[in-house]
């Protein structure tokens, strides 16, 4: 049985490496040592374009010639990447002479250090060997990475959500658009943490049945024009937990800080001393017509995107949306909570100069199972919202992008 490798992490901030090799190893193999400091030397005839990328950006000095006898002269680790065997056996005789590491990318078993599968999950890196089986270790670090993520493994680093005084914190996590599985990984790790869950109407709620027996859920749902709870309360609700020494999570759907009210919360945590932070979320905005194969940019189509609230109809005095300039504009608009008063909507950008046969789509409870989908016309998109019984929520998605699915056949 061969004898397995010795795991030790290596310093290499400021300290030189030197990669032979500019190709598609090197280029996954370099942001890792990028990120560790190490001061680092490609040489190469020819690079892929995202390693020339981080030449471009001064992550790294690229010599533009092939390697040469004495290249890995004060290095401390070096990396046999190309994809010629000789050169990389040559490599790796002058790694030997010098008492230089060395990985040989073609040949694990004939270098002198081998890369671990690597991964990181906040701040712990986790490196997996297999002596000589990569697919296995990128298996295993993949499900460890995982486990971690989810909380089935537990990370017995002490918690930061806890205070100076030990008050508890909050953080706000972007629930995505509807569908559990668009929500980000650092979303899904902080509500296995949470004590508790304060909950909006378009969360996921599917990741509530996930939450440990234990944990407190509060209902903060707010349905358009119906029973809601008020901004004060969900406020006030936030900060008492906190304040009881609970990480409480306050996930909302979408991304907080679009149209979702989450810097109101940020603000009145902040004032309270309430330690609080932010995990964006994928936006309902983007991604929901995404899924419906509606584009809100194309090449020659769009060359702008507008998102628009439609909690207040256009001629009241609490509107700050100037509806005259964005009907003289040519690309996207995508209009949110404007199924109530889509009829105001349209008739405000037809008035302004927007087409009649402007392209309309509307996609109503969007990457969820209930998704419907509309396709229609600015001058109709009123009756036939009204006819087809469309209801909120719903993303409206107003320009020629809108169109585009016909060319899907």
């Amino acid at each position: 049985m061969p004898e397995q490798h010795y795991l030790a992490g290596l310093d290499l901030s400021g300290r030189p490496v030197v990669m032979i090799g500019g190709g598609t190893v090197a280029q996954r193999r370099l942001p890792r040592l990028v990120g560790a400091g190490a001061r680092v030397v490609v040489i190469a005839p020819e690079t892929t374009t995202s390693v020339q990328g981080m030449v471009e950006a001064g992550e790294l000095v690229w010599h533009r010639r092939g390697y040469a006898d004495g290249d890995l002269d004060g290095a401390w680790y070096a990396l046999a990447c190309t994809d010629d065997p000789a050169v990389n056996a040559a490599v790796c005789e002058e790694a030997e002479r010098r008492a230089v590491f060395c990985v040989r990318a073609d040949a694990g078993e004939l270098g002198s250090a081998v890369t671990p599968a690597t991964g990181e999950h906040e701040g712990l890196l986790v490196g997996v060997l297999s002596g000589g089986e990569p697919l296995r270790s990128a298996a295993v670090r993949d499900g460890l990475l995982d486990a971690l993520h989810e909380g089935r493994v537990a990370d017995q680093r002490p918690e930061p959500e806890a205070g100076e005084q030990g008050t508890g914190s909050v953080v706000l996590v972007g629930g995505g658009p509807g569908d559990p599985e668009l929500v980000t990984v650092a979303g899904r790790r902080l509500l296995s943490r949470a004590d508790v869950v304060v909950a909006d109407r378009l969360a996921p709620r599917e990741l509530l049945d996930d939450l440990a027996p234990h944990v407190e859920i509060v209902d903060a749902a707010k349905i358009p024009y119906g029973r809601s709870a008020s901004q004060d309360v969900i406020n006030s609700t936030l900060v008492d937990r906190a304040r009881q020494g609970k990480f409480v999570v306050r996930l909302k759907g979408g991304d907080p800080y679009l149209f979702g009210r989450g810097f109101e919360e940020v603000i009145a945590c902040a004032k309270a001393g309430v330690p609080v932070s932010v995990v964006p979320g994928i936006t309902s905005a983007f991604s929901v017509p995404a899924l419906a194969d509606v584009p809100v940019t194309h090449r020659g189509v769009a060359h702008e995107v507008v998102v628009v609230s439609g909690h207040v109809a256009p001629d009241s005095d609490e509107c700050l949306v100037d509806w005259d300039a964005l009907a003289k504009l040519t690309g996207t608009i995508v209009l949110m909570m404007g199924v109530q008063r889509i009829r105001q909507f349209a008739d405000a950008l037809l008035t302004g100069g927007r087409k009649n046969d402007t392209p309309v789509a509307v996609v109503q409870e969007g990457t969820t199972r209930r998704q419907r989908v509309l396709h229609t016309t600015l001058e109709t998109v009123a009756d036939d919202i009204a006819t087809e019984g469309i209801r909120p929520p719903a993303v409206i998605v107003i320009g020629p992008v809108a169109g585009l699915y016909a060319e899907l056949g």
